[in-house]
């Protein structure tokens, strides 16, 4: 099972698609949800808990996240140094990559850098100077021996063209990256009536994503599979005539922990008490429940190519009917994309050029494949 720990909930950034969104007026959500208020802001339980939980799974996958969690590198270490045998991953906004020693981050199989393609557009986003530090520091990483999967996963809204954001961290040969991942900014706040979030899904991103599915399938032909995660994990599963459920786990292979350890299925959905799933001092691994996205996602034609997108925005509905069905025709988009391209694809399998072991990811790793 996977697990998100999240060590505190400050952040070192501001980021404008995110906390700074709590600066702005919002629409109201289609649902209401009552919202604890007495979480810790910092983790606030005993660790000896979190072990004996851990120590019940059989193939534990931790997951360091916060806000910020390398604020909390202390911990990182604690944890990294007494629990029982587990995978170790982190998601951060990679600032502070060299508050840890190169022994400790060696030890993460994947490393979730938050970066949302060059430098002027992470800078606008994220900060001034955030694009190179973070370079900097991974640069840093990889130079002592870091050796996991480094996926950058990028933001993407109405500024972002997506197919130079996407190239950008893949393309380069300087850069470190070994997989590109991206989330749309839609459907997740109450912004739907302050957005051009149609016009630009219609005009820019829906042919972008058409644009680097065919350039993906090029450089397939050359006998590389790029590891652009909304593409890889669909066309694995394309490839294979799998459906899947909610495509990130959460719920089902994928749940959080709060600051207070109470379990939720998505780091989203701190707070929300109607999904509080027992605590880890008092509940085993293999007695969680499972958390169903539900309708209208369970009966659409995409469920099983789709998942349902996002357990949280289907709960809260943040946005319109209107809105909802403008993200739900990017992943459309995405779907058909993908399957124009499936012929092709398999061609080149049945030709030896690429096999299907290139498809081949860890699922659940923090990427929600569905943008």
């Amino acid at each position: 099972m996977y697990y998100y720990l999240i060590l505190t909930d400050a952040c070192n950034l501001c980021c404008s698609y995110c906390r700074a969104k709590d600066f702005e007026e919002s629409d109201p959500p289609e649902r209401a949800v009552a919202v604890d208020a007495a979480i810790p802001s910092e983790l606030n339980f005993d660790l000896a808990d979190l072990y004996r939980f851990l120590g019940e799974d059989p193939d534990p996958v931790l997951t360091f996240y916060g806000g910020e969690p390398l604020l909390r590198a202390d911990l990182i270490r604690e944890v990294m140094e007494n629990a029982p045998p587990c995978r170790f991953m982190l998601q951060t906004n990679g600032l502070l990559l060299d508050r840890l020693k190169p022994g400790i981050v060696n030890r993460f199989s994947t490393v979730f850098v938050s970066i949302d393609g060059d430098e002027r557009l992470t800078d606008a986003h994220r900060g001034a100077g955030v694009y190179r530090r973070v370079m900097d520091n991974l640069e840093t990483i990889v130079g002592n021996g870091y050796a996991g999967e480094l996926i950058a996963r990028m933001t993407v809204a109405e500024d972002t063209g997506i197919e130079a954001a996407v190239l950008h961290l893949a393309g380069a040969r300087d850069h470190p990256f070994s997989s590109v991942h991206w989330q749309i900014d839609a459907d997740f706040w109450g912004d739907w009536s302050h957005r051009n979030f149609a016009r630009w899904a219609e005009e820019s991103y829906n042919p972008g994503i058409r644009r680097l599915v065919a350039r993906w399938v090029r450089e397939m032909e050359t006998g590389r599979v790029l590891r652009w995660y909304p593409f890889l994990g669909c066309m694995a599963d394309l490839l294979a005539g799998r459906t899947s459920c909610l495509r990130c786990g959460c719920g089902y292979a994928n749940y959080t922990i709060m600051t207070d350890g109470t379990i939720v299925p998505c780091p989203c959905m701190v707070g929300m008490r109607e999904w509080y799933l027992g605590r880890v001092g008092a509940i085993s691994p293999d007695r969680l429940p499972a958390v169903e996205v539900g309708e209208p996602c369970t009966s659409c034609d995409l469920a099983g190519f789709c998942g349902g997108r996002c357990l949280y925005s289907n709960i809260l509905r943040p946005w319109p009917v209107e809105g909802r069905r403008v993200v739900c025709e990017t992943v459309r988009n995405l779907h058909d994309a993908l399957s124009d391209a499936l012929p092709a694809v398999r061609r080149l399998v049945d030709a030896g050029v690429v096999s299907t072991e290139d498809f081949a990811f860890e699922r659940y790793n923090g990427c929600e494949i569905i943008p």
